[in-house]
């Protein structure tokens, strides 16, 4: 649903106001280097602009997106504030992203081909087919792609689904699926009885494994930095988040995913709804899980995320595998060979490019960016440069430093060419010093004690504030503050440095991070992370053996020291049963009947047991609930849940 004029809450008036926050202005130092890039990029360039605008059907002014309980997950609104030139706090290459990242709307791309933009963090691309509408990456959220489809239907008439597709596995991709689907319910049992069998579902192979199993082993981590990365805390100000270089920001809502009725496992010729398709696989480039697609009668190409108007990651800072830099690259190259004749690029990010010539260079330096990096890593480290060293010293061609849609709004060269360097030679820079260290609250406070202690490292740090030298003032302050994290005017300081750092950031993601760390130094982490509730009905659709796999890597080692325990674990509507043994302190499992020796025997719906996972049912909640059945002892199996952390997922990032 979404509301017109609806009024901010008392919270969200005070969000507008980032001084509240304690963010500094921004110093003299700031603005001369904010100002010096306008000297260096060509800013009279407007042809993103009119680009971005071209086909420009209609737009929600008011679009402000609500849940059912009436919490806000999306807020278009609360970026009205980006217009005119860059403030001092923004770096203006960044500003001027965030400026082109809000023209928003329903767009025609070409004749049967529109776009809903600003709508999320993606793009929603729909297609017209002979009997229904094609919708391709159907936002974050069901809710947001609800609010989606009942616009383009009331613009450009109401036509059923005939066909889903999702080009790749992340989450802003599919997780709005559910909200395409009328008279849908979001629980369990949410797809029967619904049409979803006359909707053809079409993904690249490896597409569920991989995008049911990214958050399930290591989410509780990625969703905390997820926070940093995105900016979640953060006022929508001058002096706070402003963009994540993609788009705006994502939506957090209720995610879901549909099971593929069609798969495409190789370079094909589909008719979808009698509109011919081309597709080309790009796995294992910017998703593990990935395609492109072209439209030979529109001679359109989906680029999908394989390109999209900014650098991207080959490592993401919310924390993820390390992209493979020339697998991208490659299969950009495939795609400049195979898209011939096309007259329109539209990708599922950003706004879309117009004529070959201007749509061949786009690709060409897309390539030509991953491989970059790639080679002049490889090389440095052939070298004996350390990561550090080589992301120091990478320096991108002028042919490419100088295009907007190679910059660093999401990804940076700095931190891919470290990517490159973990890709080939892991973790070990091969100083022994760094083999193994002592831990960091160790290390600071002798280091604090060296310099003098906290007085002298506060003096020395004023002085390299002054000085403008941002990024040894945090390396010097972070030392006492991980040495003394009670240390108020000290955490002060470290923030103030993180808050210059952060407007100078060309990339939206380091902007957020640093300006994220600010805020937790002034008023501490959050009390929630982010609701693993709304990922249920993704998580449903996982495989049961990566819950069992995410269990054995929450048992608390020391504590199952000398544990012995054998359980069943019986799925009592999908007909299987597990039995898990925990010896050693190491948990394995396996599909197999009910073991007649085993301390308990849990018989328990699906449903019940993600409830248990995600923590929306507590354990004795569970053991004592009427929805199963205990075979054995209750207080061996009460024992054993007990030896499983519980992470919170609000756990301390910039002190200890």
């Amino acid at each position: 649903m979404f509301l017109l004029g609806c009024q901010p809450t008392q919270t969200e008036t005070h969000d507008q106001n980032a001084d509240d926050f304690g963010f500094t202005p921004a110093s003299t130092h700031t603005i001369d280097a904010n100002n010096a890039v306008l000297a260096e990029l060509p800013f009279a360039n407007k042809q993103d602009f009119e680009d971005a605008k071209r086909g420009f059907i209609a737009r929600l002014p008011q679009l402000i997106v609500v849940d059912e309980q009436g919490n806000k997950i999306w807020d278009r609104t609360s970026y009205d504030f980006i217009e005119g030139d860059a403030p001092n706090s923004v770096n203006p290459s960044l500003w001027r992203q965030a400026t082109l990242n809000n023209i928003d709307g329903l767009f025609e791309v070409t004749t049967g081909v529109y776009q809903l933009r600003g709508f999320d963090l993606a793009n929603m691309t729909v297609i017209a087919g002979k009997t229904g509408w094609i919708i391709v990456d159907p936002l974050t959220t069901a809710e947001t792609a609800k609010v989606a489809l009942e616009f383009i239907n009331q613009q450009l008439g109401k036509r059923p689904i005939a066909a889903i597709i999702f080009t790749h596995s992340h989450m802003d991709h599919f997780g709005g699926a559910l909200g395409l689907l009328e008279n849908i319910t979001l629980g369990s049992n949410a797809l029967k009885n619904s049409a979803i069998e006359e909707i053809d579902i079409i993904a690249p192979a490896g597409f569920m494994h991989e995008a049911t199993s990214e958050n399930v082993m290591a989410g509780t981590a990625m969703s905390r930095r997820a926070m940093y990365m995105y900016g979640k805390q953060l006022p929508r100000s001058p002096r706070g988040h402003i963009d994540s270089g993609l788009g705006k920001e994502p939506a957090f809502g209720q995610f879901g995913i549909l099971s593929p009725t069609t798969v495409i496992a190789q370079d094909s010729a589909q008719l979808i709804d009698g509109v011919p398709f081309e597709f080309q696989i790009v796995s294992g480039s910017e998703a593990p899980a990935e395609f492109t697609f072209y439209l030979p009668e529109q001679q359109a190409y989906c680029g999908a995320e394989l390109v999209s108007k900014n650098m991207h990651n080959l490592y993401t800072l919310r924390g993820a595998k390390v992209r493979d830099a020339l697998t991208w690259s490659s299969a950009i190259d495939s795609a400049l060979t195979a898209q011939r004749d096309t007259q329109v690029y539209f990708g599922s990010h950003h706004w879309p490019i117009w004529g070959q010539e201007a749509i061949n260079s786009f690709l060409e330096k897309q390539r030509d960016t991953y491989k970059y990096i790639h080679d002049q890593s490889v090389r440095m480290l052939n070298a004996g440069l350390t990561p550090a060293e080589i992301a120091e010293a990478i320096e991108m061609p002028p042919a490419l430093s100088n295009t907007f849609a190679s910059r660093g709004y999401y990804g940076t060269a700095k931190h891919n060419a470290k990517a490159v360097y973990q890709a080939y030679l892991g973790w070990y820079d091969a100083n022994p010093v760094n083999l193994d260290p002592l831990p960091a609250v160790a290390s600071a406070a002798k280091y604090v004690k060296l310099m003098g202690g906290a007085d002298k490292v506060i003096e020395q740090a004023n002085i390299a504030l002054d000085a403008g030298e941002y990024r040894w003032a945090a390396e010097l302050i972070n030392h006492l503050v991980v040495a003394d994290d009670g240390n108020n005017p000290a955490k002060a300081l470290l923030a103030s440095a993180y808050d210059q750092l952060g407007y100078q950031a060309e990339s939206a993601p380091w902007r957020d991070v640093y300006l994220s760390a600010a805020y937790e130094l002034r008023h501490g982490s959050p009390e929630k992370g982010i609701d693993l509730a709304s990922m249920k009905q993704i998580l449903l659709r996982s495989p049961v053996e990566n819950f069992l796999q995410s269990m054995a890597s929450r048992v608390i080692g020391p504590e199952a020291f000398g544990e012995e325990f054998e359980l069943n674990i019986n799925f009592t509507d999908l007909d299987k049963n597990y039995v898990l043994t925990l010896k050693n302190a190491v948990l394995h499992h396996k599909l197999a009947p009910k073991s007649a020796t085993a301390n308990a025997t849990l018989n328990i719906s699906h449903e019940l047991f993600i409830d248990l996972i995600i923590g929306s049912a507590g354990v004795s909640d569970v053991l004592f609930s009427d929805e199963l059945q205990i075979e054995g002892s209750k207080i061996d199996l009460a024992s054993f849940f007990s030896k499983l952390d519980k992470p919170k997922g609000v756990f301390n990032i910039v002190t200890p």
